[in-house]
């Protein structure tokens, strides 16, 4: 029998560390077999999962004897934490240690939308084309970061983005205004943000609530030559109302690091082709070396720590 199963991606060393001391399967693929995983489950008392895992429904059942889920990751959308609750199975997320990582991302992914034609002509320039005009883009430093979701990853963007010269502005309805960590940065409404800001960049979990926050309603409510940037969850945005406004005219550009449908599939993806100023990742913003190790430690020692106990 096996003591910890780990269905997706892993440090080796954390996977090593772990095997020391209990009997562990490891299989980055098991998350695409679904069937064969709930069948191994029956008298586990560990998982180990990425976003991808889907841990409700047949899979839960199947896992009687299951006392920790170790998340590779903070979102626990993948999870049906209420069922969880109700069989005493601790979650155990990895806060904290992709945020660099992700502030990282949203930081260097706003420049290169800001400069982006100049990043698009390398074959130009090999040709011996010298198309200076047409390349021109724009500044970060004068402009507004409008940050929706001000929890600690937004604060990290804010940190890295203020020597640039910017405003900062947020929303975060769990945050009073008069709350320190708020610091320098400008309390918003969300409208109001959306409107006064030259970036938006999102950092808010999967709920009904903010399950397209971003639509075409809101959309109309930004400046013309905005950008978005969401790296928080695939489903906060309307994937369909955001590529629309970018083939209008009516933004001026955007990236998706997540999806409604991930891995992206050729059913789910029509509406983002031949989209225009559009940077697509495969929900890597907090995808490191540096963060796998971090978030691949504490994992093994959150799941370490409930199985001892």
């Amino acid at each position: 029998m096996a003591d910890i199963v780990i269905t997706e991606f892993m440090d080796d060393d954390s996977v090593r560390g772990l095997a020391a001391n209990y009997d562990v399967v490891y299989d980055s693929d098991l998350v695409d077999r679904p069937d064969e995983l709930a069948a191994m489950l029956e008298d586990v008392p560990a998982i180990i999962v990425r976003n991808r895992t889907q841990v409700r429904g047949a899979l839960l059942d199947a896992a009687a004897s299951l006392k920790v889920i170790g998340r590779l990751g903070v979102g626990l959308d993948n999870i049906d934490l209420a069922a969880c609750e109700t069989r005493n199975i601790e979650v155990c997320p990895a806060t904290g240690a992709n945020n660099v990582s992700v502030a990282e991302y949203v930081t260097s992914t706003m420049l290169m939308l800001l400069r982006g034609p100049a990043y698009n002509v390398t074959q130009a320039v090999i040709a011996g084309q010298w198309p200076r005009t047409e390349t021109i883009g724009r500044e970060a430093s004068g402009r507004r970061l409008g940050i929706v979701g001000y929890g600690a990853i937004g604060r990290d963007v804010a940190q890295r983005v203020a020597p640039l010269g910017m405003a900062i502005a947020a929303y975060d309805p769990f945050l009073a205004n008069d709350d320190p960590r708020w610091g320098a940065v400008e309390p918003m409404a969300l409208d109001a943000l959306l409107a006064a800001s030259d970036i938006v960049t999102l950092h808010v979990p999967l709920t009904d609530d903010t399950h397209h926050l971003i639509d075409a309603s809101a959309i109309s409510r930004m400046k013309q030559d905005a950008i978005v940037i969401n790296a928080a969850r695939g489903g906060v945005v309307d994937e369909t109302a955001l590529t629309a406004a970018l083939r209008e005219g009516r933004l001026g550009g955007a990236a998706l690091d997540v999806f409604e449908t991930e891995p992206v599939t050729a059913e789910s993806s029509g509406h983002l082709a031949n989209t225009p100023n559009l940077v697509l990742t495969p929900h890597i913003a907090g995808l490191t070396d540096e963060a796998n190790l971090r978030t691949s430690e504490l994992t093994a020692a959150n799941v370490r720590r409930v199985l001892e106990t």
